[in-house]
């Protein structure tokens, strides 16, 4: 509870203390000190309900920025563009729909038992952090190099949606920063508070898949040379991301 509530619901209980004592001293009938405090009562609950309200506006405010400077939609599709070079517009838009809806689904997961899965499993956040931070640093490396590994896509349907999974759905979309992000805004709060990250995540997803199903408005204003330097900074960005996560990891398992 807020300053302000607290001031306010103080003078309401002051003011209904005065109106009692009237009642008692004769001053105030029994039904005109019930509709004074049905007043009291209703000021309580909307001042209650309205900070209520400001806090949860503040607290998905919160989220959303959270998710977005991790997942930025915007920075996401030029690696997307580098990972789907060759494949046709409908198969760019499976991988699109695909990967975010993997993404959400392993991010809700988490958001809801995050904690159990990671007991259950024994993985600790610095592994996680390693793993990912590698897989990461491959991919980056691969399309800094120009080179077409087992994880992008040659053409085959069933290779597509490996580029679907991964690296796109995880860890470049639902990487260790997105659930670590994720967990961290669920513990110990309401189920009201757990709905709002999800639904905040959705809205981050639903942006993420806009931008990556038109993301050949980008080759065609751009270019596809100027794509290509794209692909390779955004590829130089990743190794240095994933580079980041392995370091991070590695710190915090021996806390230094």
């Amino acid at each position: 509870m807020s300053a302000a509530l607290d001031d306010s619901v103080n003078k309401h209980l002051l003011a209904f203390n005065i109106r009692l004592q009237a009642f008692e001293n004769g001053y105030v009938s029994e039904k005109q000190l019930y509709n004074l405090n049905a007043i009291i009562l209703y000021h309580c609950v909307y001042l209650a309900a309205k900070n209520s309200m400001h806090d949860l506006f503040i607290y998905s405010l919160t989220v959303f920025m959270g998710f977005f400077a991790i997942m930025n939609p915007i920075a996401n599709t030029p690696i997307f563009l580098g990972l789907v070079q060759g494949e046709d517009k409908a198969t760019k838009k499976k991988i699109a729909r695909t990967a975010t809806i993997a993404a959400f689904i392993i991010v809700t997961a988490f958001v809801i038992a995050g904690k159990y899965i990671f007991d259950l499993f024994g993985i600790t956040i610095p592994a996680f952090k390693i793993t990912g931070g590698i897989l990461i640093f491959y991919v980056g490396f691969e399309m800094l190099m120009s080179k077409k590994s087992k994880i992008h896509s040659t053409g085959h349907p069933e290779e597509s949606n490996d580029v679907a999974i991964s690296p796109l759905a995880i860890p470049i979309l639902a990487g260790p920063g997105t659930i670590v992000t994720a967990m961290n805004n669920v513990t110990d709060v309401s189920f009201v508070h757990i709905g709002i990250v999800i639904a905040v995540f959705a809205l981050m997803i639903y942006l993420t898949y806009l931008a990556f199903t038109f993301s050949d408005v980008l080759v065609s204003k751009l270019g596809t040379n100027v794509i290509l330097v794209i692909g390779k900074l955004m590829g130089l960005i990743l190794a240095i991301i994933g580079a980041g996560m392995v370091t991070e990891g590695i710190q915090m398992s021996f806390k230094f």
